[in-house]
């Protein structure tokens, strides 16, 4: 992923952030383990179902004949000029970001990405565009229930140079068919702990991205990991492979593609090991703007039968929710 943050392949984007420079600049991390949809575990399809693309308004265009969105796509080979061999060359591109539902109408992604209440209000957020079986390269059309529009920046920080990235936007309504994801509340992330991405790298169609892990969590604000990550996944929630929880908002990284001597471009690659890294915003600058989802809410309660209890209830099966608490015939 580009270390200036590719909002979109062809669109110009200004930033708040220095112009770096890595010789090395690499994308791809040891193999390459980006994932169809429906090449993903039934686990990780569950997540990519909360995970929307973030398209400008022109390009998602409602259709009175079909009573769908038409998407206004090319393919990744035309946009990058990429070599014959290159993986998903022929899959279709539009979406400049990549976010998640964290909200019954609430969507996280990258600062940089939604920048202005007028960006905000010409970007269409759209859930589904993913490839679901093989040979398939992308819908070229989305039901009107999947796309929605983004009404208001609840919370954004963009921060000078390198450090914290994010940003909350409200959306025109609330989100239907989709769950909202659950983050990690303990704001404790530990180097090499594994980690995936799902996100829309390249603006291609929904991509899972495993066998990463994190490198680095001394930074402010942020963690260094492996991901296998290209502009377009800017926004995209990394998770915690043990928990399922999200850890951070993909930001930043390295260029995407090399040119070649045959005059096209290939994917950068670096051993696993190598290259700089990609940044990935620590969730907890931003948890405490994330509504808890109810499991939350009633953590630390326990749901229990009334019959189980040693006292005279009423003969039903009425259940009630308590504090959770202590045994009161154990000795301590």
């Amino acid at each position: 992923m580009k270390n200036l943050m590719k909002a979109t392949l062809g669109a110009a984007v200004v930033l708040a952030l220095p112009v770096l420079s890595f010789a090395e600049g690499r994308s791809i991390y040891g193999p390459d383990n980006r994932l169809d949809y429906f090449e993903a575990s039934a686990g990780m399809q569950t997540l990519s179902n909360s995970v929307v693309s973030l398209w400008q308004s022109y390009k998602v265009v409602a259709n009175a004949s079909t009573g769908k969105y038409d998407l206004s796509t090319r393919t990744l080979g035309e946009a990058r000029n990429l070599c014959p061999s290159e993986k998903f060359r022929d899959q279709k591109i539009g979406a400049f970001c990549s976010g998640s539902l964290v909200g019954e109408d609430l969507v996280m992604t990258a600062g940089h990405c939604i920048e202005t209440e007028a960006d905000c209000a010409d970007t269409k957020l759209v859930f589904g565009f993913k490839v679901g079986k093989a040979g398939e390269t992308g819908p070229s059309s989305i039901a009107k229930s999947e796309v929605y529009t983004c009404s208001s920046i609840v919370k954004r920080y963009l921060g000078a140079g390198l450090g914290a990235d994010y940003a909350l936007i409200k959306l025109d309504r609330k989100v239907t068919g989709h769950a909202p994801l659950a983050i990690n509340r303990t704001g404790a992330i530990k180097r090499d702990t594994k980690i995936f991405v799902i996100g829309h790298p390249s603006g291609l169609p929904l991509k899972v991205a495993a066998d990463s892990k994190v490198r680095d969590v001394s930074r402010p604000g942020y963690f260094v990991a492996d991901l296998d990550t290209f502009g377009g996944n800017s926004g995209s929630a990394v998770f915690n492979l043990a928990t399922n929880k999200i850890e951070g908002i993909l930001v930043r990284g390295d260029e995407d593609y090399t040119s070649t001597p045959a005059g096209c471009d290939t994917v950068a690659t670096f051993p696993q090991a190598g290259g700089r890294g990609e940044d990935v915003t620590k969730i907890s600058e931003l948890s405490s703007f994330i509504p808890k989802l109810p499991a939350e809410r009633f953590a630390g309660y326990v749901d229990i039968d009334v019959r189980d209890m040693l006292m005279v209830m009423p003969a039903d099966n009425t259940r009630v929710v308590m504090p959770l608490i202590r045994d009161p015939f154990k000795v301590e």
